[in-house]
């Protein structure tokens, strides 16, 4: 039966406080004065808690207030047909003394998943409904555009798609980018077993399309992408049907859910994106710690090396502060996020992976806002679901309204932070690995007896300012042979501009000499990643000299925005590197180009299918 969705209604207005919080929540930081050039610095954190006062902020346009609320009154229920019930929901893993510190909200999201009486969430198939439905419903003349996105298939070929909503001429990249407005992406459910934030773009995305989140989309452009993971959500599994973690996969692209959000992110280049999930609430915590987790959401941004300075720093002072500022006001626990290996002697708390695998990091190395939040979710099914969703869409709203509010500065951030990362080609240093900053901290967790705070004493490693553990010079690009087409390809598909070269010649350039190999697993801070294939661990010289180029083999200019990607694959003694994953099948047949080329180049086509 097709699921229509119903028109907001007076009564559903019980929310429009969280959106006039969340405006007085929102900082009025100006822009900082731009530097005389960029920095290879790996701090990942504000330096300072001001962002400076010098710059003179233009006056804003008179914007429409923006209020939020559920899509349905408390009880109502949804008409989507129920799904094929699924098993009864285990026993709650704590006692209801626990549980009283997560009350529902004083609202009621409804979505088919959420529907009285559901055993299980959104299909599938009701999320393709949902956005179909929302991309043909016509509210009058300033409705904004909406079409549903077609992304690929799924491993298991279910259908990956998106929304795109607008006030531009169209949906297609050209004309969201003629229109002059930030680009923000939310993704959800990169992990089939957290459920939350699917059910919460379901609600953002009704807003958008048709309620009262509609006002910001006089200040930005949104693309909605409900389930990232549909094969996993169907298995309620973390990983995809072929076992791997979508989350880890975002440089190497080997599956086809990260290659579908590479294309988007490629094609609609996003200012700011969001990638929605839940973390584990006891498991781990409980064996390690004796403890529960205590925090509504967890919240963390891109803290990876190379990235430029003023990415995190506008991360936390535009986006992250306000967000924190909104969750209190709805009485929500926050933290930054954390999270612990899976081995039970491992007792350090670690704020998450600094290599560039992960969306939030590889996002960030593409000159955008890239904010992580999760919900306490993993291992308690349905457990609390309205809290849950209620906070996934007060941090999101909390991001729309930082947005709105800060257009026109994202747009001037975005241009300095590609001219930056192309200027420094030849320049400085990279860094190719870096580790997080060890501390001791007081965690606050839940006593899972009483439900009483509990403040625990941990190894706490800190990704807000990284040690650096290995770095080289910057070249000024990276030669690959002809025999590196799939290498070739891969950058295409991150949007990176690969280069032809179209007559044999010569340069300076540094070969790598291995010295040592062995292999090994991909890991990060939780453990063993899931992988289906170990990695080549080598460590190198570089040899320099003149390098032939013959033509027809490659060159990729650092001279370009997406040039820290371009390190993240092509150095290759990192566990994430092309040639440690195969991609790259031999180190002679790529090398660090040290002078400016001289060579004829030509641009490479981008093949049908990428």
């Amino acid at each position: 039966m097709t699921h229509r969705i119903p028109t907001p209604i007076p009564a559903a207005r019980a929310l429009a406080p969280l959106l006039l919080a969340l405006l007085a929540a929102c900082g009025s930081t100006p822009l900082p004065p731009w530097p005389g050039q960029g920095t290879t610095g790996v701090r990942t954190a504000p330096a300072v808690t001001d962002m400076g006062t010098s710059a003179q902020r233009a006056p804003e346009p008179p914007q429409a207030a923006v209020e939020i609320a559920p899509v349905l009154p408390p009880g109502a229920a949804s008409s989507a047909a129920p799904a094929a019930a699924a098993p009864a929901e285990p026993a709650p893993p704590y006692g209801p003394e626990v549980a009283a510190r997560f009350p529902d909200p004083a609202i009621a999201y409804s979505t088919p998943g959420l529907a009285p009486g559901r055993d299980n969430f959104t299909s599938n198939g009701e999320i393709a409904t949902w956005l179909r439905d929302l991309a043909a419903t016509r509210g009058g003349a300033q409705s904004p555009r909406s079409s549903v996105l077609s992304l690929g298939q799924s491993q298991s070929g279910v259908p990956l798609e998106a929304l795109v909503l607008t006030r531009a001429a169209g949906t297609d990249p050209a004309s969201l980018m003629a229109s002059g407005r930030p680009t923000v992406l939310l993704i959800g459910q990169q992990h089939g077993d957290e459920p939350a934030p699917a059910e919460a773009l379901l609600v953002v995305a009704r807003e958008l399309a048709q309620g009262v989140l509609t006002p910001v989309l006089e200040r930005m452009n949104v693309i909605v992408v409900p389930r990232a993971n549909p094969d996993g959500a169907a298995a309620g599994k973390r990983v995809t049907a072929g076992g791997i973690d979508v989350n880890r996969d975002h440089l190497l692209l080997r599956t086809p859910e990260a290659r579908a959000l590479a294309r988007l992110q490629r094609d609609y280049q996003p200012i700011v994106t969001v990638d929605a999930h839940e973390y584990t609430v006891v498991g781990r915590f409980l064996e390690k710690f004796g403890a529960v987790q205590k925090f509504d959401a967890l919240l963390q941004y891109a803290t990876t090396p190379n990235l430029s300075e003023f990415m995190p720093r506008a991360s936390e002072e535009w986006f992250r502060r306000p967000l924190v500022a909104a969750l209190t006001k709805q009485q929500l626990s926050n933290e930054w996020y954390y999270t612990t290996s899976t081995d039970p002697q491992d007792l350090r708390i670690s704020m998450g992976g600094t290599q560039p695998d992960t969306g939030r990091n590889v996002y960030g190395l593409r000159n955008a806002v890239s904010l992580l939040i999760e919900t306490r979710g993993v291992g308690i099914g349905r457990l609390h679901i309205q809290r849950r969703v209620h906070t996934h869409v007060t941090a999101i709203a909390s991001v729309l309204q930082s947005t709105s509010q800060r257009a026109d500065d994202l747009i001037k951030l975005r241009s300095y932070m590609d001219r930056e990362m192309a200027g420094n080609a030849c320049r400085g240093d990279v860094v190719t690995a870096a580790g997080a900053t060890p501390q001791r901290r007081a965690l606050m967790m839940l006593d899972p007896a009483t439900g009483a705070d509990r403040s625990i004493d941990v190894e706490w490693y800190s990704a807000l300012e990284l040690r650096v553990q290995k770095s080289r010079p910057r070249p000024c690009g990276y030669w690959l042979s002809a025999a590196s087409t799939a290498t070739a390809e891969r950058l295409q598909l991150l949007g990176v501009q690969v280069m032809r070269i179209a007559e044999p010649g010569a340069v300076l350039g540094e070969t790598y000499r291995e010295t040592t190999r062995s292999t090994g697993e991909r890991s990060d801070v939780r453990g063993s990643i899931a992988d289906a294939a170990p990695v080549v661990r080598v460590q190198v010289e570089l040899v320099r000299g003149l390098l032939d180029t013959p033509m027809g083999s490659y060159y990729v200019p650092l001279s370009q925005p997406l040039a820290n990607l371009v390190v993240a694959a092509l150095e290759p003694d990192t566990q994430n590197s092309y040639f440690a994953n195969g991609v790259q099948d031999a180190l002679q047949n790529q090398a660090r180009i040290v002078g400016e080329p001289t060579m004829r180049l030509e641009p490479l086509p981008t093949l049908p299918g990428l």
